[in-house]
């Protein structure tokens, strides 16, 4: 369009300029729409992280550059784990649905490289003035961790080999240095089996406080779900060692001419087939050690160094050829390998195929659930039908020729669908009892199971007449077999199966020492290369304990003597504060305070929830008083039980005895017949007050307390002008026991003394002096145990004295 045109036609400019704007909108929208993660997974924006997590896992097998050869493939392997990089991170994931931003700076469809503007475009910042480019590449792209896919996948696996990896983040200039050295140590360990793993401090900073890395760059191993830091500089032979370092030390076992036979024997005890490997080399090779990391719950390994002479016997017995590495594959049999590999270069993939392929012995003995769901797994299919012929016999020395012909007749008759195994009856009794109908086996017996569920259902048959091992046996078992195959339905028998005892568990004071090891090493660790974050929570909880200690010792020895010892309260204060506890005893309302004993009444409400349903354990302690003496006693007995107050199982509770004056005759004759016989004093006047009853509810029996009177009063003058015998009859008096103290002053309880009110009193104020002594006996269980048939009512007893 030129310049005259425009000039004849006014509207064509803004035509145009609306056309191309539209057009460059429509290339915008397109754009954005290629770079919007949900549209990349092809996942909606409400979709839950299992179903992002689903559609990464599709389209990464898709569009992996190692089976998708299309141009385009590594660029759209690289979107969908970008986009599941955004998606997976929630703070990620919520700052584009807000912004349509990937991260704190920029959008997710511009250009990484563009470089960043000032707010009034006067400062302009390009990364390539660096040289620091901030993508990464595709070779670490398919090594990041997340936190989910850490604990779900890489923890469970690191049982199984180690893990190596490398905690980075951008704008790392460190990072970039050990860059080469890395990819080197990656591309030798990954072949060999160790697992490779990258965190992104950035993005997972999650998962990096969960490892313990604040720094980058760091490297990190993982073993058994243990965490290891390296802490050497980065070589990729100290990354080797690292990784070797890290394995458990006795994995494999130097085999000599002296230990070789024990060796290969060990099977009758770990329940495990041998390996032994042979090579010139005199360290064992990595690479070993990796598939005797992954295989040793199932196999032993050994390693014979052909360059020692302790070793020429060994080598000349099995024909070892001394130009390449040989693996032997031993089982039941010590003199013949069952298997033999030999190649110049032993490979990862060949290792594992020969160890996989011969995990189990011949015939294994079931130690535990795991070995027993592998070797009899569940039946799914028809056409995948495994049946499990079973040995139940004994570990003596009698069972041993049964055992031996049962693992010959398991050799000749080798099938896809049979699997052959033993058990000991004394090892696992549940299993032995569910199969044998609770009935002990005199002699060993063949059982053939299928298992059905995982819940433990089976369908089994026992194989009549047991097993001796002789042939009449062995044609007995191969007949009944041979019917299995042709009629599945030849198992008429069910049963549910427990589940199988761990034989090879270790003592819990094992498992204890080796958490322990583990533990002091890796505090040991922190302390020897300085991590002190993660020691802070340690060391904080030392210092306050060595502050508290030396604290209180310091304390303690500039403090006087004096300040030590508590001051006795002055005569007056003292009768006060027990005016105080008797006033606020008397009240059952009042919550409990420190110095408060609270005694509740027994009357018609309370009597059947504070005795008759008593909880189990629990014990009322009551005393009986009247309305003269209710004062005197009441102080009297909340400071003899106040020390005796903060025991959750024992009430304290007070029965007056004018309301309810039938009730303790009604108890005293339920139990008469192992009551002590009364005087005629006490049956003429049966005073009642200063009586304690330890009152048991549920078991139905109670302990008695009869009042003392010891005669020492320090407010009566009279007591001042007695003699010391008397006070020497008192205190042998105190040293009898309290059954018999109760006897001997029952009589002196019984009839009041002469003299006035004030001798009166301090009677009634004594007749609790031994009480304390008493509850000592209660608390110790050495009081007798009055028992009775049942309690008797408050209420029957208030009408039949209403009546009377």
């Amino acid at each position: 369009m030129t310049l005259s045109m425009i000039r004849r036609h006014p509207l064509t400019c803004p035509v145009s300029l609306a056309i191309f704007l539209l057009i460059l909108s429509v290339q915008l929208v397109r754009a954005a729409s290629e770079n919007d993660p949900y549209k990349i997974l092809g996942v909606g924006r409400s979709a839950s992280q299992a179903e992002i997590k689903k559609a990464y896992k599709t389209l990464a097998k898709e569009w992996h550059p190692d089976k998708n050869k299309s141009p385009g493939a590594e660029d759209m392997f690289i979107k969908v784990s970008k986009s599941y990089e955004i998606l997976s991170n929630e703070e990620r994931r919520s700052n584009f649905d807000r912004y349509g931003q990937t991260d704190d700076s920029q959008p997710f469809g511009h250009s990484q490289h563009q470089g960043f503007r000032g707010s009034h475009n006067s400062f302009y910042f390009d990364e390539s003035f660096f040289h620091f480019p901030r993508s990464r590449d595709f070779a670490d792209s398919k090594y990041l961790l997340h936190h989910a896919q850490f604990n779900s996948d890489v923890l469970p696996d690191s049982y199984k080999r180690p893990y190596l990896i490398k905690v980075t983040s951008e704008w790392c200039f460190a990072c970039i240095h050990i860059e080469p050295v890395w990819k080197e140590a990656v591309q030798e360990l990954e072949p060999l089996g160790v697992g490779i793993g990258i965190v992104d401090l950035g993005y997972e900073r999650r998962l990096a406080n969960q490892l313990g890395a604040h720094r980058a760059p760091s490297i990190i191993g993982l073993v058994n779900g243990r965490v290891t830091f390296f802490h050497q500089a980065v070589i990729r032979e100290h990354l080797r060692q690292f990784i070797d370092d890290l394995l458990p030390h006795k994995l494999v076992e130097k085999i000599t001419d002296n230990n070789y036979i024990a060796f290969l024997d060990s099977w009758r005890v770990e329940n495990k087939p041998s390996v032994i490997l042979f090579d010139q080399v005199p360290v064992v090779p990595l690479l070993y050690k990796l598939t005797a990391f992954a295989y040793k719950d199932y196999v032993r390994f050994g390693y014979v160094d052909q360059g020692e002479k302790h070793n020429n016997r060994l080598l000349r017995q099995f024909n070892i050829n001394t130009y390449a590495p040989t693996m032997l594959l031993f089982k039941e049999d010590t003199e013949k390998p069952v298997d033999i590999i030999q190649a110049r270069g032993m490979k990862r993939q060949i290792m594992e195929e020969f160890v996989s392929n011969n995990k189990f012995l011949q015939v294994p003995r079931l130690v535990n659930q795991q070995l027993f769901d592998e070797l009899c797994p569940v039946k799914q299919f028809h056409r995948r039908r495994k049946y499990c012929v079973l040995l139940i016999t004994g570990e003596d020395q009698a069972f041993l020729t049964g055992n031996k012909a049962f693992l010959d007749f398991a050799s000749v008759n080798k099938k896809d669908v049979l699997r052959f195994a033993y058990v000991y009856q004394r090892q696992q009794q549940p299993l032995c009892q569910a199969l044998l109908h609770n009935q002990a086996a005199l002699s060993p017996q063949v059982v053939i199971l299928e298992r059905r569920s995982q819940a433990g259902k089976v369908m089994y048959r026992s194989v009549s007449g047991g097993w001796n091992g002789s042939e009449e046996d062995k044609y007995r078992l191969h007949e009944q077999l041979e019917i299995l195959q042709k009629d599945p339905t030849y198992l008429s028998s069910d049963a549910t199966l427990p589940e199988l005892n761990n034989e090879m568990a270790p003592m819990f004071i094992i498992q204890w020492m080796n958490a322990a090891s583990d533990y002091v090493l890796q505090v040991y660790d922190d302390l020897l290369y300085s991590n002190w974050r993660e020691m802070m929570p340690i060391l904080s909880l030392i210092f306050s304990a060595l502050f508290i200690l030396f604290g209180t010792v310091i304390i303690q020895a500039f403090s006087e003597p004096g300040e030590s010892t508590p001051r006795k309260p002055k005569p007056k204060e003292q009768t006060q504060s027990e005016e105080e506890a008797s006033s606020r005893a008397s009240t059952s309302s009042r919550p409990p305070k420190k110095d408060f004993v609270e005694v509740t009444e027994l009357t018609d409400i309370t009597y059947i929830s504070n005795l008759v349903k008593l909880r189990p354990g629990h014990i009322n302690v009551v005393l009986v008083l009247t309305n003269a003496s209710k004062n005197a006693l009441l102080r009297k007995y909340a400071k003899e039980v106040f020390s005796f107050s903060g025991t959750q199982t024992l009430h304290f509770s007070f029965l007056n005895g004018d309301k309810h004056r039938h009730w303790m005759p009604s108890l005293l004759r339920s139990t008469s017949d192992t009551m002590p016989s009364h005087s005629d004093e006490d049956e003429e006047s049966p005073d009642y007050a200063g009586h304690v009853l330890a009152l048991n509810g549920h078991k139905k029996y109670f302990c008695l307390f009869r009042p003392v009177f010891t005669g020492d009063d320090p407010n009566d003058s009279a007591s001042d002008t007695s003699s010391s015998e008397s006070r020497r009859k008192s205190r042998s008096r105190s040293r009898s026991s309290s059954h018999s103290r109760s006897r001997s002053h029952s009589r002196e309880d019984g009839v009041p003394k002469r003299g006035s009110n004030r001798a009166t009193t301090i009677e009634v104020h004594h007749k609790l002096d031994r009480l304390g002594l008493w509850m000592e006996r209660l608390m110790e269980g050495t009081l007798p145990r009055l028992q009775v048939t049942a309690w008797p009512s408050l209420g029957e007893t208030n009408n039949s004295s209403a009546e009377s």
